[in-house]
């Protein structure tokens, strides 16, 4: 696409713009749009996945930009563009609960792709697919099994809440500027609600506090706070205090939450 009226990359918002056009369409047809849907993309930047956004047979594209300079211009070249100057750090992603089946797409900047994706799987519970263009090392946590060295709070979160994927990788030569590190595609789906933590909050502590020890055992993060009910969880798992927090699956986490109780949590 041409990049006349937009404005050049910012280091200070981590724009690394998108300038390969095949993989801007193979990142849009993993998002599997279906006519009539909704689709929000989050920080479009010069428009590379937008242009074909639009051109998916979606009802409605909606863009999610912060960046002051680059708003504008993306509505005076695609008019037909619903375009919101905000911040995706401090959007409230629970309204998007109100557009059942929004697909929501970003190349996301480095520097804040791992928070948004936090936020945005645990507050919107309705959304059909997500595809996030993500640092490659971020993608590898992100669907990493327990007992390996990339698994960690990022992993059983997102785990906890979606099912994650990586969908394919993407070198940095398609990129302008040029980042240092390669980069990845993944793919997000929905668990269903009964399938998610019941207590967001409390999980979200929980995976802080052991994870931010992680090379530590479970006896030793969690000292008295490992009673005896604790103690019966993990033995009823095959685990034991002697355990690292990457041993356990984001099911067992939530479990030992459970057991070690919601006053010893934080």
């Amino acid at each position: 696409m041409k990049h006349e009226g937009f404005a050049r990359p910012k280091k200070s918002l981590g724009q690394n713009f998108l300038a390969d056009p095949n993989v801007a369409r193979k990142i849009v047809a993993a998002l599997g749009i279906r006519p009539g849907d909704t689709v929000l993309e989050i920080g479009p930047g010069r428009g590379a996945l937008t242009e074909h956004l639009l051109e998916s047979g979606a009802a409605h594209v909606l863009a999610l930009e912060k960046d002051r300079d680059l708003a504008p211009a993306l509505k005076a070249r695609w008019p037909e563009l619903e375009v919101v100057n905000a911040d995706a750090l401090r959007f409230d992603w629970e309204r998007l609960d109100r557009l059942p089946g929004i697909r929501v797409v970003g190349n996301l900047p480095y520097n804040v792709a791992s928070p948004i994706m936090w936020d945005l799987a645990s507050q919107a519970t309705r959304f059909a697919r997500a595809v996030f263009m993500v640092q490659w090392e971020v993608a590898q946590r992100i669907a990493a099994v327990p007992r390996t060295r990339d698994y960690g709070g990022l992993s059983v979160w997102l785990q906890s809440h979606v099912e994650a994927h990586v969908l394919f990788k993407v070198g940095p030569g398609v990129f302008h500027p040029r980042p240092k590190v390669d980069s990845a595609v993944v793919g997000f789906t929905p668990l269903p609600v009964e399938q998610r933590p019941a207590h967001p909050e409390r999980i979200s502590a929980f995976i802080k506090r052991i994870f931010s020890q992680r090379r530590k055992q479970l006896g030793s993060i969690l000292g008295k706070s490992l009673g005896d009910p604790a103690r019966a969880y993990l033995d009823a798992q095959g685990l034991s205090p002697v355990c690292r927090p990457e041993e356990l699956s984001p099911g067992q986490i939530a479990g030992l939450m459970d057991a070690v109780g919601i006053e010893d949590v934080r």
